[in-house]
């Protein structure tokens, strides 16, 4: 069974609504509502006084329905009594600000009191619900990632240092070692004088901020843990996780807390209504879902069903796009298609989010949309549990993200993110499926991985790079990848210097780019792509020199004219590529097309440009074709086997319309390369 659902809030309705709702959920096939999220106020309204009346009902309602409940504990969203009991636990800014209650995340997770208060919910919850037959999952909080710069978190934050750097004077020297704090007279004599990266004069430590960001991914994960092991406690055997925002918003270190989670669970809202963007960046979030629960199906757990807010402005997408973006969760892993939210609120801060029942009501293109999505998962309950493998890796690394956003860097225009969503969508455009790993990840599967600006790299991360291209894989490094160590300590003697070698190359000077600037590369005839030609580099580029690399680009104008910017360089039995400037996107898509290619990296299956395919398989050996057509032209692939969307044989090929979407059901492979 595919969930299909999403949040419920039946505490804002009276009971003639939740009788509509009923009625509604059986029409849309719904079968899975998350249900307490934020709730906190209503369930426990005095300090230690609880009423669950309401929240009985509602899930023996629920379930005589024929839904499923996934429970949440609602402690991202303390209630008023919280505020006034315990102010100190509100949280602080990094300059010394301390917010208010009145909206949500009024809280800091370091702070005693409120992870008193959240244990306490947890295991009243887990007490009262562990046996009621609506539950299929526990959802702790609501999306982790609240920071605080209060004085509870820099008693935290100290005992955390001491655990990485070792207690007394032994630890505190090399905290000042791996800070770098001889330079600016920043060395601490006493663990009571560090402090976390607070609003300060002119630039921050950048050793302090990464430390600090990693501080608060293990804090936050340790409150996720205490709730988790209560419910467990009380019911064993059922699930528990937490909603992760998707990696554009990094607060917590993703490959960590993934191990700690029962099922991969993520909230993925899209910036932009325009079909190739919105669905390229449902591949990537897809992709990194995936990656991060090794592989296992995971769960979408809100997206927006119809509007995206686009700078501050609610667009809405294309009519079909409920069902062909969900159906792009569904082809990457997803075993669940859930929204935010189930009806429309008619009052609060979020009184015109997108929702499956609008505030027109059921007689709406929207909830027309809903109900056809809710028919076509039905049909596809055979996938579920299915999984999706690839021969290519893009590697995203939240430490990395974390630490180019540090001031006092070359240019502040370079996210790890954008780099590696840029290298991911050439990917995608050129129809080849692709993994999310992070660094130091078992690369052996693989036959191509791209390294895009993973600026921290560990010699243990080195060396599987290393040994990986020398096994005979593809190895695509990008521009600042390499460049410091995971103490954010640049690697001296030339960039990339955990690389070099393997890259036979030896950068000496970054020349970073304005956003309105550009390069022009003229490309040799050895490069793949065809005869020679000229490429456009931005952002980036570098004063390069080749040691062993062969050189397939030159710059073509400026100071760095003649000089090498992208090369090739054998290394043992594989390959391994550099890229000095970020490429603009259609000649990095022909570029890793033509490097996948030389690589053994092919699509799902061939389909003309606009047209995502994706093939999901079990351990019985079946596979399912998933296919959607985002371009602005019918187009016909070649398939066998039968359509479950529209339940019908396909004899040797498809008619895909525009907006159009397949899942093939494969009978037999055809005699093609794929």
């Amino acid at each position: 069974m595919i969930w299909f659902g999403g949040d419920y809030n039946p505490e804002q309705w009276d009971a003639a609504t939740w009788a509509e709702d009923d009625d509604l959920m059986r029409r849309a096939r719904v079968n899975t509502v998350t249900v307490g999220v934020f709730s906190w106020a209503l369930l426990e309204h005095e300090e230690g006084k609880f009423e669950f009346g309401w929240l009985d009902d509602a899930l023996d309602r629920l379930h005589a329905g024929g839904v499923r409940v996934v429970l949440a504990t609602p402690t991202a969203s303390p209630p008023p009594w919280f505020t006034l009991a315990y102010p100190d636990a509100m949280p602080v800014r990094p300059d010394g600000t301390r917010l208010w209650h009145g909206s949500r995340d009024t809280y800091c997770a370091a702070a005693p009191a409120y992870r008193r208060a959240a244990r306490r919910m947890a295991d009243q919850l887990g007490r009262r619900y562990c046996g009621h037959p609506a539950l299929a999952l526990w959802h702790v909080h609501n999306e982790y990632g609240t920071l605080c710069w209060c004085d509870h978190a820099a008693a935290a934050f100290r005992s955390w240092l001491r655990c990485r750097y070792g207690a007394g004077g032994a630890g505190l020297a090399a905290l000042n070692e791996a800070w770098g704090t001889a330079f600016w007279s920043q060395r601490y004599s006493s663990w009571d004088q560090v402090l976390p990266p607070r609003a300060t004069q002119y630039l921050p430590n950048p050793g302090q901020e990464l430390d600090f960001r990693r501080f608060w991914s293990d804090e936050l994960l340790a409150a996720y843990t205490e709730q988790r092991d209560l419910l467990r406690s009380h019911s064993p055997g059922i699930p528990v996780t937490t909603n992760f925002m998707g990696p554009d918003r990094l607060v917590v270190d993703p490959w960590t807390w993934g191990r700690e989670v029962d099922a991969v669970a993520v909230d993925h809202y899209l910036s932009t209504a325009e079909t190739e963007a919105g669905h390229a960046d449902i591949a990537f979030v897809s992709d990194w879902a995936r990656g991060v629960g090794r592989g296992r199906p995971w769960l979408l757990m809100e997206q927006a069903p119809s509007a995206v807010v686009d700078d501050g402005v609610l667009v809405h997408r294309a009519p079909g796009r409920m069902l062909a973006d969900s159906l792009g969760y569904v082809a990457r892993g997803s075993d669940a298609v859930l929204f935010f939210q189930w009806r429309a609120s008619r009052a609060g801060a979020e009184l015109y989010h997108p929702a499956l029942v609008p505030h027109a009501g059921p007689d709406t293109r929207i909830f027309g949309e809903a109900v056809a999505l809710g028919e076509a998962l039905e049909r596809l309950a055979e996938v579920a549990g299915s999984t999706v493998s690839c021969d290519a890796a893009v590697l995203v690394d939240a430490a990395s993200h974390w630490a180019l956003r540090s001031r006092g860097l070359p240019s502040p225009h370079v996210r790890h993110l954008d780099v590696a969503r840029a290298a991911h969508a050439a990917l995608w455009r050129s129809g080849l499926g692709c993994d999310i790993a992070p660094p130091g990840a078992d690369l052996s599967g693989y036959r191509l991985v791209v390294v895009p600006a993973v600026y921290l790299l560990s010699d243990e991360a080195a060396a599987s790079l290393r040994a990986f291209t020398e096994g005979g894989g593809h190895l695509v490094v990008t521009f600042c990848s390499g460049i410091a160590a995971p103490s954010h300590w640049v690697r001296t003697g030339g960039y990339p210097g955990a690389l070099r070698d393997v890259l036979g190359i030896r950068v000496e000077e970054f020349h970073p780019l304005h956003p309105e600037a550009s390069a022009t590369l003229t490309v040799t005839d050895r490069a793949p792509g065809g005869p020679a030609h000229s490429l456009t580099g931005q952002l980036w580029t570098e004063r390069l020199r080749a040691e062993g690399a062969d050189v397939l680009a030159f710059y073509a104008a400026g100071a760095l004219t003649g000089l090498p910017a992208i090369t090739r360089h054998a290394f043992g039995a594989g390959t391994a590529w550099y890229l000095s400037t970020q490429l603009a996107d259609d000649d990095l898509t022909a570029l890793l097309r033509g490097i996948a290619a030389e690589a053994g990296v092919l699509p799902a299956a061939p389909a003309p440009p606009g047209v995502s395919l994706t093939r999901r398989r079990d351990s019985r050996g079946r596979s399912w074709l998933f296919a959607v057509n985002h371009g602005a032209a019918t187009t016909r692939l070649p398939a066998v086997g039968l359509d479950l969307i529209a339940g019908r044989e396909i004899a040797g090929a498809i008619d895909l319309p525009p907006g159009g979407v397949a899942v093939i059901r494969e009978r037999a492979r055809l005699n093609a390369p794929w």
